[in-house]
């Protein structure tokens, strides 16, 4: 029974129509499943063998203790949230959204799951499993920024590379030129430009201007340190201050370092100094006699009867160490 839109639910009660209605607004309600669609056409088992993964998915990393966890939970309550697929050639369908819960219910030994069964071409798809994977609250940066570039991507009909582009000109512009520049106008007043500003207004998580200074350059980041934000290892302020360092062996040991003692950030920052400041040369055991017999000249060791008679002493050592040479 679908709930009223008045009543708080919780995110898993949620239903999809109910999820950043602000973006579905923007990508067309077709995306998304109506609640009275959902009402009319109510969940239905089918079994988990017919259920087939689409060729790409938004989410890469699955956190295995959680997955578990779930899994457990799925044994006890089943699947609460049901999957949303849409139907393919041969009796068979693919899986839309809900790759944890499908995961975790095959881990489970479910042969059944619930599903929502919906028409969707492949733009459609690529939307909702997009913007699903965008809405859960262990998302990563990598994960969140590729998600938003793709989605952009999707709604400009661009590659991702052409949307970076577009947003670096929207940042460049912003930057050297004053709010009347004819060269400012040129480039906000497009039409492109407006889709992604009305698109991050509507995702509700930060600003175009946010987005470029602080999560594309995530993107370059060495391929270690990219990995290891990826699985949630590591916070994204922490992976910009590790890909600093130029070395790559001082860097993976630094990652190392980071991920096993779970060190902070300004810890992290003073091992780059130490691993930054170049270390002395060591001197020469000649080098260490000159100077040791340079300051004991001037020391005041000759005034002090009990130091005086241990330096004659050492030199007494040192003249019979050189007589075994002769």
């Amino acid at each position: 029974m679908i709930k009223p839109t008045t009543t708080k639910t919780t995110k898993k009660e949620q239903p999809y129509s109910s999820k950043l209605q602000g973006v579905a607004a923007l990508l067309g309600e077709n995306a998304y499943i109506k609640e009275s669609e959902t009402a009319q056409n109510p969940p239905i088992s089918i079994a988990i063998a017919l259920i087939k993964l689409p060729p790409s998915q938004p989410r890469r990393y699955f956190d295995l203790n959680k997955l578990e966890e779930l899994s457990r939970s799925i044994q006890d309550l089943g699947v609460i949230e049901p999957l949303l697929v849409r139907p393919l050639t041969g009796g068979n369908y693919e899986l839309v959204a809900g790759e944890r819960r499908y995961k975790a219910a095959q881990l489970a030994g479910l042969t059944e799951v619930p599903v929502v069964v919906r028409e969707m071409n492949d733009v459609t798809t690529s939307k909702v499993q997009i913007v699903e994977n965008l809405q859960r609250e262990d998302l990563n940066p990598i994960e969140e920024t590729e998600g938003i570039l793709d989605l952009l991507g999707l709604q400009l009909k661009w590659q991702r590379d052409e949307v970076t582009s577009h947003l670096n000109k929207m940042r460049n512009v912003c930057d050297r030129h004053s709010e009347n520049s004819a060269v400012r106008h040129n480039v906000m007043s497009q039409q492109k430009t407006k889709i992604i500003e009305e698109l991050f207004a509507s995702l509700g998580r930060m600003s175009w201007e946010s987005f470029i200074k602080n999560r594309l350059p995530l993107l370059n980041l060495p391929s270690c340190v990219l990995e290891a934000l990826r699985q949630g290892k590591l916070e994204y302020t922490k992976a910009r201050a590790i890909a600093k360092v130029k070395d790559e062996e001082s860097r993976q040991q630094l990652l190392q370092d980071a991920i096993a003692y779970n060190l902070s950030l300004n810890e992290i920052k003073r091992k780059i100094k130490e691993i930054e400041q170049p270390a002395k040369p060591e001197a020469s055991i000649k080098d260490k006699v000159d100077d040791t017999f340079r300051r004991l000249k001037k020391s005041q060791v000759w005034d002090d009867p009990k130091k005086k008679v241990k330096v004659e002493k050492l030199l007494s050592q040192l003249d019979a160490l050189m007589q075994d040479e002769k």
